[in-house]
């Protein structure tokens, strides 16, 4: 079996460490080396060749921290390792997955071209915005579920009166399939954009009259939908509410907003590392999730099994 080495880049320096403490070893060294004009330089300190490297680095904001991704597998790949995968526990640009509206980019494809340019041979991430994206790429990609990790907690709340919500259209799948591991109901919120990150109407399908509603998501942005959503559902006679995201990014006022909210509390995970500290956000690590794949990928072992 190939040795397999863990590294961090500067983006998820804290998730790396965590992954390389559930794996059983310590992160290796890399330095990554900044020029006057913040130009980056990355450097491993110890021979690799022949290893399976793990690069871990979520691409947030995205340009900077995937190009120092970027150039740490090119710098890996002339090392001679043997393989390099790709630890990308949030991936930036994957909002972007089609064509809206005409003369747009689609940026999750872009981005899906620039890794494999490099010669990465695989990529482990968790919560696609959309799991089409899977498909822009030629190399095997680990779609990790969030909601291995997140579901349990929701569990140990014992609600009485559970139902799942979609925070929009666009996330009923994702609801639908949180909520089949409780054998619970989903009601959806309608809305309707001005423009990005600006909401004009908003509207609820389905009952929530004395439920404990748990909004379900992949991300949490500038939190103007998740708390709109919350209060929307509190003034339709709900008991309480709580909200599941997996991609903490939390933009502009998304603190001062959650904060304010209606909301009980904003379960997430440590994909993002928050820039605050916020009362009602609890954050669950991903690290044994990501630690066991890495494990079945050396292996050989099925990656499924960890979340079927």
């Amino acid at each position: 079996m190939k040795q397999v080495k863990i590294f961090a880049g500067s983006a998820s320096q804290v998730l790396a460490e965590s992954i390389a403490a559930a794996y059983g070893t310590s992160l290796g060294d890399l330095t990554v080396q900044r020029f006057a004009d913040n130009e980056m330089g990355p450097s491993f300190n110890e021979s690799i060749r022949g290893c399976e490297v793990f690069l871990v680095q979520s691409t947030f904001p995205p340009a900077e921290h995937l190009m120092e991704l970027m150039l740490m597998v090119d710098a890996a790949k002339r090392a001679s390792a043997h393989k390099v995968v790709i630890v990308m526990p949030y991936m930036g640009y994957a909002r972007q997955d089609r064509k809206d509206k005409p003369r747009v980019s689609i940026g999750a494809k872009v981005v899906a071209n620039i890794i494999q340019s490099v010669g990465t041979d695989r990529l482990m991430t968790v919560d696609l915005h959309a799991g089409q994206i899977q498909g822009f790429f030629d190399i095997p990609v680990d779609h990790l579920d969030g909601a291995t990790v997140l579901a349990p907690y929701i569990k140990s709340l014992n609600l009485e009166n559970l139902i799942f919500a979609s925070p929009d259209v666009g996330g009923v799948v994702r609801t639908r399939a949180f909520a089949k591991k409780f054998g619970a109901e989903i009601v959806v919120c309608d809305k309707m954009r001005v423009r990005a990150n600006e909401i004009a109407s908003m509207q609820v399908i389905g009952d929530v009259k004395g439920m404990d509603v748990v909004f379900v998501d992949d991300m949490v942005d500038t939190a103007g939908t998740i708390c709109k959503a919350a209060a929307l559902v509190m003034e339709r006679g709900a008991r309480s509410v709580r909200a599941v995201v997996t991609h903490p990014l939390l933009s502009g006022p998304a603190h001062d907003r959650i904060r304010a909210s209606a909301l009980t509390e904003l379960i997430t995970t440590d994909t993002i590392p928050l820039a605050q500290e916020n009362d009602k956000i609890r954050v669950i690590s991903l690290a044994p999730l990501f630690a066991a794949a890495i494990r079945n990928v050396v292996t050989h072992e099925s990656i499924s099994s960890l979340f079927v």
